[in-house]
């Protein structure tokens, strides 16, 4: 079945409500806290206060002694395990031709802690209170060393580890330098931006949570985990770090508040509890509480880079030229590694023709958490980038934001970028049209007009972004340094009842797997959607899947779907051919009706269902008993989701005060299966995305290393009455490569809105003088911003 068949099937496109919500809002979620296991212990961590030290001495006594403490673990125990440290699922190669740098990351610091809230020890009560009075006995003694947090100070700051000499990790590049040399050499006009892409702590609702399992009678272990990704949670822990066999392991992740990447990585304290369960014949419980998510979540972006951009006569792009440093943190996380390159050097083309693309990433550790994937992964990165050095070159040259980028854009499909991607579909003007009329463009001056009449400032901002998902394929990941397959597995399974159950990779955190998905299946088989139940998240009953993560679910897991589909449609079409007389080729199957050609015979899928199982009437010599089907699907291409995005902002410049008077969003992804919960996910995605370009920072002390944002007190998280109603529309080129025709909505919002925004108050303030400051936008550096343009 083609994307255009599918698109037209029963429940695709309808705005079904989601069949998830109502557990949700009546409190009857099953999260991991409210796991209840018998034998029950609790973790807690002991947690460096330095940045940077040598570990003198642990003194383990005081809280051994202390009520109710069942173990104290800390580094030495780690090592006398022969236990390894966690790995990194990216292997990057060095422009050099060697392997990037990568030293251990080990689960409890050994001699030495790198960043805040580094593992020093594992204390293991009957509570929770006894835990964490017992942790503040733990004595440690460091020698504290020099830190270094700023990225581009890394090069010559004391050195972290030894396996990395001034704390680089690798220089990597893509595109051809000579041309794009040459291409500026001849340039009209040369725009230069340097910018910062600030660093965010990801703050899910529900922070991470671990319980640790072990079964003596069978020898297996099961982890309870928050987590987006529980088969290659398994796996990189079995395989790299414990040794086990996989088969031993069982991992569940069960309703999860929220991951945002950062639920994608394995995580010490997992490894910790897994391993602990077992030493101590104890379940463990542990519950990560927010100051501890500030200080060892996974940030994201953190990017500090120099971009060039070269145009002709007439403002049409010649070349762009790009330098990244990119902050990993103290260790190497789970796909540190790919954000800064596979991820944003190849989006660095966008919606534009450009001829010629050079990138070049160097990507250092620092005293300060590790960086990994956050909501876009290199994208956001990648499109504040280019979208913002695209409106710089659109002020320099006097051109309108929306005219320079319609000058530029692709036009033709298929079309090769010259940073390795190959873009399958789309139509950037018609995105560009439906956002100006959607944002009323033709009504800004008068708008423009009445904010200065209140003594206010108004400026518009653009964005035009283009996104890579469903991380693909697994043999060009592989060759590119992905050390798993990017494949997605799914399983359906046909009761006697004709009703359905579906098992599938993808893991849903919040996105609406059991809806979305229950619509594609009920579409195929043209049955209820309420017949359709979805499993997920528990590699003891699913098969191996690849998890949820880059806008892959859909268009991945939901293309293994349809395959497993295609399997029992053939098995059902051969048992409808015998119960009605016919050839197999004689058989239509549509609206869950299988029919004779040029008859009026016709069975429902119900009674096909009940024949597979109860075979009185069937050729068992043929067929065997039952109707499962599993399918695996690897895809040939990314999915490539666009949208042009226009902010309007109005600003005091009394007090710097930035206010989001209007945003427009107009997306193109593909063939949209729930329009309600596509329209949820842009809504999630714009206020991150504005939350990152207005309020969030984490900021570490250049001294100290000291996370200073470390709470909600001082990290400003958006709230709902920071944001207009947003106008959201969408244009539909189908996807060619996967056969629902999808793209994936996931991180759009998230992608799109940052530089849209600061396009925007850039618009505004550039009567004032202001020509550029970092983000995020706030009150303090749009006054600041102000007063230096004044003076």
């Amino acid at each position: 079945m083609g994307a255009s068949d599918f698109s037209k099937l029963p429940h695709i496109g309808e705005a079904l409500r989601r069949k998830e919500d109502y557990r949700f809002l009546t409190g009857a979620g099953n999260y991991t806290d409210d796991i209840r296991l018998d034998n029950m212990t609790h973790a807690v961590f002991v947690r460096s206060p330095h940045a940077h030290a040598n570990i003198k001495s642990i003194n383990k006594a005081a809280a051994l002694a202390a009520p109710g403490v069942v173990a104290v673990l800390d580094g030495p125990d780690v090592v006398d395990a022969k236990i390894n440290g966690l790995p990194c699922g990216w292997l990057i190669t060095d422009t050099s031709g060697k392997p990037m740098n990568e030293p251990p990351h080990p689960i409890l610091a050994n001699g030495k802690v790198r960043y805040v809230g580094d593992h020093v020890a594992m204390v293991v009560a009957e509570t929770l209170e006894q835990a964490k009075n017992a942790a503040e006995l733990v004595e440690v003694e460091y020698d504290v060393l020099p830190a270094v947090v700023d990225v581009r100070q890394a090069k010559s700051a004391t050195a972290l580890h030894a396996e990395a000499p001034n704390n680089h990790c690798y220089n990597w590049a893509i595109g051809d330098k000579a041309a794009v040399d040459a291409a500026f050499a001849g340039a009209a006009h040369v725009t230069k931006l340097d910018l910062i892409n600030n660093r965010l702590a990801p703050n899910p609702m529900e922070p991470r949570a671990a319980i640790g399992s072990y079964n003596r009678a069978s020898d297996e272990y099961t982890l309870y985990v928050s987590n987006q990704n529980p088969h290659v949670e398994r796996l990189l822990m079995t395989a790299f770090v414990l040794g086990l066999p996989e088969h031993k392991v069982r991992v569940i992740a069960p309703d999860v508040g929220g991951g945002f990447g950062a639920k994608i990585y394995l995580y010490a304290e997992d490894v910790c509890l897994t391993w602990a369960s077992k030493k101590l014949n104890r379940n463990i419980k542990w519950n990560c509480d927010r100051s501890e998510a500030f200080l060892s979540d996974a940030h994201g972006r953190d990017h500090s880079s120099h971009a060039e951009l070269a145009i002709d006569k007439d403002g049409k792009f010649l070349a762009l030229r790009v330098h990244t440093d990119a902050n990993l943190g103290a260790y190497l996380s789970t796909f540190s590694t790919a954000v800064p390159t596979i991820l944003y050097a190849t989006l660095l083309a966008g919606q534009y023709a450009t001829p010629q693309v050079y990138v070049e990433v160097d990507a250092w550790f620092t005293n300060t958490a590790p960086v990994d994937a956050y909501r876009g992964a290199g994208r956001p990165e990648a499109t504040y980038l280019l979208e913002r050095i695209v409106s710089r070159a659109a002020f320099e040259l006097g051109m309108t934001q929306d005219a320079i980028r319609s000058k530029n854009f692709i036009t033709q499909f298929p079309y090769q970028t010259p940073v390795a991607l190959q873009y399958d579909t789309g139509d950037f003007h018609a995105l560009m049209n439906h956002a100006n009329k959607l944002g009323d463009l033709a009504g800004f001056p008068a708008r423009k007009a009445a904010s200065a009449a209140k003594g206010m400032l108004r400026g518009i901002g653009y964005s035009s972004y283009i996104e890579a998902c469903g991380l693909a394929p697994s043999n060009v990941a592989g060759a590119l340094g992905a050390r798993a397959g990017l494949f997605e597995c799914g399983e359906v399974r046909v009761h006697p009842t004709g009703s359905v159950t579906v098992f599938t990779g993808s893991h849903s955190h919040g996105q609406g797997h059991e809806t979305t998905f229950a619509q594609v299946v009920a579409a195929r088989l043209g049955i209820p959607v309420e017949n359709v139940d979805i499993v997920h998240g528990d590699t003891g009953r699913v098969p191996f899947g690849m998890g949820t993560y880059g806008s892959r679910s859909i268009s991945v897991g939901g293309a293994a779907l349809m395959r497993a589909l295609d399997k029992i449609e053939a098995k059902a079409k051969k048992i409808a051919a015998h119960l009605m007389e016919a050839g197999d080729a004689d058989i239509d199957f549509a609206n869950g009706e299988f029919s004779v050609k040029g008859t009026d015979k016709k069975i429902p899928f119900g009674t096909v269902a009940l024949t597979a199982y109860v075979p009185h009437n069937y050729p068992l010599d043929k067929l065997e008993p039952g109707l499962n089907e599993t399918a695996f699907y690897d895809p040939t291409n990314f999915t490539f989701p666009a949208g042009t995005y226009i902010c309007e902002v109005e600003i005091d410049p009394q007090t710097g005060v930035t206010k989001i008077d209007k945003f427009t969003a107009v997306d193109d992804f593909g063939t949209i299966i729930n329009p309600m919960i596509v329209e949820g996910q842009v809504h999630g995605g714009l206020v991150q995305g504005i939350g990152q370009a207005l309020m969030e920072n984490c900021v570490y002390d250049k001294e100290t290393g000291q996370l200073l944002t470390g709470s909600f007190m001082d990290y400003t998280m958006p709230r709902a009455d920071d944001f207009p109603d947003f106008a959201i529309g969408h244009e539909c080129t189908p996807c060619t490569t996967n056969p629902l025709g999808t793209k994936g909505c996931g991180e759009a919002g998230a992608i799109g809105s940052p530089p849209a925004v600061i396009n925007a108050v850039l618009d505004a303030l550039a009567p004032l003088g202001v020509k550029d400051f970092d983000m995020p936008a706030t009150p303090h550096r749009v006054w600041e911003a102000i007063q230096a343009a004044k003076a």
